[in-house]
């Protein structure tokens, strides 16, 4: 019997445009492949390695020919709107409380300052949804990592078998199931959070 419920955060509540970086660093002189050398400077700035100055001023090196505003500005770019719909979802599901409820997202301080500033009052709304509110950047720790998982399981005394995970990224479902977690990799364009009462 599911008694836990983890969501993932972008691409389940929020709509993301993950291509944006892709095809707007290219008008600075940047490359459509995101290089290793990107990528590892994105995954530690998701585990809060490194500060968000230190991430625009490296990327500001790779990329020259844009200012540290155009890769902020870039950078959010790619957070999308939260529909209504999905808010009152979640909201409703938390009133009824019969379930615990979990957020566990693989994000970085610009994004989630960027979300909080958009949203306003809603995101503490939306916050408040949840008994906790798992951050990679806050935690140091990134899905599809099996200690993520474990590290929320074990902080709150859920049993794997009773918890349901939410993600968009089958690698991180994958991963979690493997840990005999109940998961739905939810199908973007295809799929929406507010249908998850017929997943459970």
């Amino acid at each position: 019997m599911i008694k836990n419920i983890i969501f993932d955060f972008g691409d389940i509540f929020i709509n993301l445009d993950k291509e944006i970086i892709y095809r707007e660093i290219e008008k600075f002189g940047g490359a459509k492949e995101v290089s290793p050398e990107i990528m590892e400077l994105n995954m530690s700035y998701e585990v809060g390695a490194i500060s968000s100055e230190k991430f625009v001023n490296d990327l500001a090196l790779v990329y020259p020919k844009a200012s540290k505003e155009d890769i902020i500005r870039i950078w959010n770019g790619m957070l999308l709107d939260f529909p209504d719909e999905r808010l009152e979802f979640i909201t409703n599901l938390a009133k009824e409380n019969k379930y615990r409820l979990f957020l566990l997202s693989n994000t970085n301080e610009l994004h989630i300052d960027h979300v909080s500033a958009s949203m306003g009052s809603k995101f503490d709304d939306f916050r408040n949804c949840f008994e906790q509110f798992y951050l990679s950047h806050e935690i140091h720790l990134r899905k599809p990592n099996a200690e993520i998982y474990n590290y929320v399981l074990n902080q709150n005394g859920l049993e794997a078998e009773e918890t349901f995970f939410i993600d968009d990224t089958k690698e991180n479902t994958d991963a979690a199931e493997k840990l005999g977690i109940h998961c739905w990799n939810l199908q973007v364009g295809k799929e929406d959070i507010i249908d998850l009462k017929t997943k459970l």
